[in-house]
């Protein structure tokens, strides 16, 4: 029985190293069969002098409570380390086993200290990676926050510049042609959207985006799409078609991705299908669900999108994290972008680093 407990010790402990294997459930295995072995000896009266096999137990269950402790959550680690140190602490029982009650209290009791070093040893390593962990995410936080800040200042400077141009043009003497004071118009509102989203990304990372704490504060979304095509390019007709009250039905986070989907399908007809002459633009309530389908007559990609970018890539993440889809390619005569997002995704969203599936031949990323 012994050499059983030991042997079946070693195997979890064996199972526990191997990646991607919960070390709790080896630790909960081993604890629970080992006290079972301690707790036949009294009483089946069964007495035993193989001491050395039960030494032989005690290591492999030693390590099976650090690594449940060091790696699993919270919960599953203290069940697995009581059972697995519990079963350290009994050990004796099977050789003091009958004989004096005290000195056998006394000597599982001096043996329990070694199941609590065990444990304190794996939850200073617990510690120590959740402070990795903690310090790694800090430094990307800070990595992305200069970033925000180099690209607000010095992208800002260049379309500060681009408006005053503008607006300085606007106020030339005589009157201006009717299509140069519309393209004037049109740059002018542009960079001012561009700054306001620059702004906003920067209060994002900093964690001031809040609901109410300004006209940056509220991400643009359907209701947005409107104002979003007038500016679009005056030779391209684009159609919008919009289920009426949509913008009503749909939570925050769908209706943003949408105005993200648009955005990025016109930004990439502008870069890379120059010929195109329409667009169609459709957003429509499925069920649960919201699609959006942009589609342009630019006759596919062009030889620009070879390059590929991580425009439509991002997005892709940004469905799936919702709990939704998003395609893209060519179809009869054009280029199709299609999106199927939840109306309202779950609380409990799926996990943002799962892999992203690359659209095929995607045609860059926004500007």
């Amino acid at each position: 029985m012994d050499l059983v407990a030991a042997l079946l010790a070693l195997a979890a402990m064996t199972v526990a190293l191997v990646p991607r294997v919960p070390p709790a459930w080896p630790a909960m295995a081993a604890g629970a069969i080992s006290i079972a072995i301690t707790a036949a000896h009294p009483l089946g009266g069964w007495h035993s002098d193989a001491i050395s096999w039960t030494l032989a137990e005690v290591p492999p269950l030693l390590a099976l409570t650090l690594l449940a402790v060091r790696h699993a959550p919270a919960p599953q680690a203290a069940v697995s380390a009581g059972l697995a140190g519990g079963a350290v602490a009994l050990m004796l029982v099977r050789v003091l086993w009958p004989g004096d009650f005290a000195f056998a209290v006394g000597s599982c009791a001096g043996w329990a200290l070694l199941a609590v070093a065990a444990a304190g040893v794996g939850l200073y390593l617990r510690m120590l990676d959740s402070g990795r962990r903690r310090a790694v995410a800090e430094a990307k936080r800070t990595q992305r926050l200069v970033l925000a800040r180099d690209l607000h200042d010095f992208v800002a400077h260049d379309v500060s510049g681009i408006l005053v141009q503008a607006q300085a043009a606007q106020l030339a003497p005589g009157p201006l042609p009717p299509q140069v004071a519309d393209a004037l118009r049109r740059i002018e509102e542009a960079g001012q959207r561009a700054l306001t989203a620059m702004d906003r990304t920067v209060q994002m990372l900093h964690g001031a985006d809040e609901a109410g704490s300004g006209t940056a504060g509220a991400l643009p979304g359907v209701d947005g799409l409107a104002q979003l095509v007038a500016g679009y390019s005056p030779s391209v007709r684009v159609d919008l078609s919009v289920d009426p009250g949509l913008e009503r039905q749909l939570s925050q986070e769908t209706s943003a991705t949408v105005y993200r989907v648009v955005t990025e399908a016109l930004t990439n007809v502008r870069r890379h299908a120059s010929e195109a002459t329409s667009v169609a633009i459709a957003v429509a309530r499925v069920g649960e669900s919201v699609r959006v389908r942009v589609t342009d007559d630019g006759g596919g990609h062009s030889e620009a999108a070879g390059r590929g970018g991580f425009g439509l890539v991002g997005l892709t993440e940004r469905a799936e994290v919702l709990g939704g889809s998003l395609s893209a390619g060519p179809e009869p005569g054009g280029w199709r972008v299609e999106a199927l997002l939840p109306a309202h995704p779950p609380r409990r969203l799926r996990h943002a680093g799962a892999r992203v599936r690359r659209p095929t031949a995607d045609r860059g990323e926004p500007t």
